[in-house]
């Protein structure tokens, strides 16, 4: 049984094992929960006195509590509840959103919806990645944007890992959050007589699905429904605003719209270069060394799924050249300014390696890790197994040229590999991860764990 529950990576046959959660550090952080509330556009005073105060004086009531720290910033709150203890992780959970979901009405401003934050301590961020294009010999090659990168991670890599068993949160950083962008002209808006309400109400009107009844025609019942979510910049610019004289005024008659990178208050940096990446938060109470290895799974089976594109160095391939290349092999190289991604794609997956003109290969979207916490874990395991190995090992040496009782001197060393065995059975029981405080105390124990074997077996030994 201690074999199976083990922290070390033994391999016991095809047998089954459960490991005790291991981690390179003790978890000391406090027992606490966060709640979070976003109002974009407000002060940190508007911000302290409509959200952090109210929430404040309603979470003090919660069982359990043992105090509050709150901070109020531009644009939001967060609000740290300090919890005893002796107070279940879980259930403190269960006793926030309680109160959350019974705060009276009026208590916040309507549109202010709290949250509370991943079920996750402050030691959970157990793998940091960015997204790079790779081409196939896992060579940097470039071609995306941060805008296509933070689009890809906010809506394919960080959804898949989210899936490995184990992990609370995945969160996104750096890049740019794409966005729909009206620019107005205020002459246009004079001239037509638009106000600026006007337009926040075409657009919001404009987005929308909308069904009605159903009609029948030839004994089939067909539903009617009006088609009206924004897809493209040209649905907004064709938005009607007001109508003067019968004459519609469109959106695009009095301003601009673009596809634009959302305001950000930070980056990402790697090497002194902007890069857009994730970080994986462990979940309260798993195993962080297997949760990385479920990531890692993860990031293996999905890898061929995230995005590729054609790339091609113009420093090694002309655009002439490019051209005839692909002209001469049956497809139009170009969309425009752009390449011909389908065509190009279409070709390069198809075709050998040694085959595909210089210059020119795809680039894969690849999940780069810049943090890893196993390779630490793997370290202090490996020293700990090591010391422990040796001093039991040496011990052993020692019971018998003392002893000099080849039988006693095996009953003794028999106690140490099966009191560190009884001892990892015991933490998986009561829940104690292996981490370099436990399983120090395990290797400094080992003189304390022989004593009562040497004294019982000697003076059995001098009685008889």
């Amino acid at each position: 049984a201690g074999i199976l529950v083990a922290p070390f990576d033994w391999q016991v046959g095809d047998i089954q094992r459960y490991p005790i959660p291991v981690d390179a550090i003790p978890d000391i952080g406090e027992n606490q929960q966060i709640v979070f509330t976003e109002w974009m556009g407000r002060s940190p005073q508007d911000i302290e006195d409509q959200i952090t105060y109210p929430l404040t004086v309603s979470l003090l009531g919660v069982p359990g509590v043992k105090s509050i720290r709150s901070y109020s910033l531009f644009g939001f709150s967060t609000i740290y509840i300090i919890f005893k203890e002796n107070v279940e992780f879980y259930w403190s959970r269960t006793r926030v959103l309680e109160k959350l979901n019974s705060l009276p009405a009026g208590t916040m401003p309507a549109e202010v919806r709290p949250t509370l934050g991943p079920d996750a301590t402050p030691l959970g961020q157990i793998y940091w990645y960015t997204l790079e294009g790779r081409d196939p010999d896992g060579n940097p090659a470039g071609g995306w944007d941060l805008e296509e990168l933070r689009t890809t991670q906010d809506w394919y890599a960080r959804y898949w890992l989210l899936s490995a068993d184990g992990v609370s949160e995945v969160a996104s950083i750096g890049g740019y959050v794409r966005e729909y962008q009206v620019d107005v002209d205020p002459d246009a808006m004079r001239a037509y007589g638009v106000t600026l309400t006007d337009v926040f109400k075409a657009v919001k009107a404009s987005n929308i699905d909308v069904g009605a009844k159903t009609l029948e025609l030839n004994r089939t019942e067909y539903s009617i429904r009006g088609i009206g979510f924004i897809k493209q910049v040209s649905d907004i610019e064709n938005s009607v605003v007001k109508v003067n004289q019968n004459v519609p005024i469109l959106i695009k008659q009095i301003g601009t719209v673009t596809l634009g990178p959302a305001i950000r208050r930070g980056a990402l940096d790697k090497g002194g270069a902007q890069a857009v990446g994730g970080v994986v938060i462990a979940r309260y109470g798993d195993n962080p060394l297997g949760v990385i290895k479920n990531v890692k799974n993860k990031i293996e089976e999905t890898k061929d799924a995230l995005p590729a594109k054609a790339v091609m160095d113009h420093s090694k391939i002309s655009k002439e050249e490019a051209g005839q290349f692909a002209r001469a092999h049956g497809f139009e190289p170009f969309d425009g300014a752009d390449l011909n991604q389908q065509a190009w794609l279409t070709y390069l997956r198809g075709t050998p390696q040694d085959q595909w003109p210089e210059g020119v290969t795809i680039s894969r979207i690849t999940v780069v890790p810049f943090y890893d916490r196993a390779g630490l874990i793997y370290e202090t395991l490996g020293t700990l197994n090591d010391s422990i190995a040796q001093e039991i090992l040496i011990t052993i040496i020692v019971v018998i040229i003392m002893v000099f009782n080849l039988r006693s001197s095996v009953l003794i060393s028999g106690m140490l590999p099966l009191a560190v065995l009884l001892c990892f059975i015991a933490m998986k029981l009561f829940g104690v991860d292996a981490n370099i405080v436990a399983l120090s105390g395990i290797v400094i124990a080992i003189g304390t764990i022989v004593d009562m074997g040497i004294v019982v077996c000697e003076n059995i030994l001098r009685h008889l």
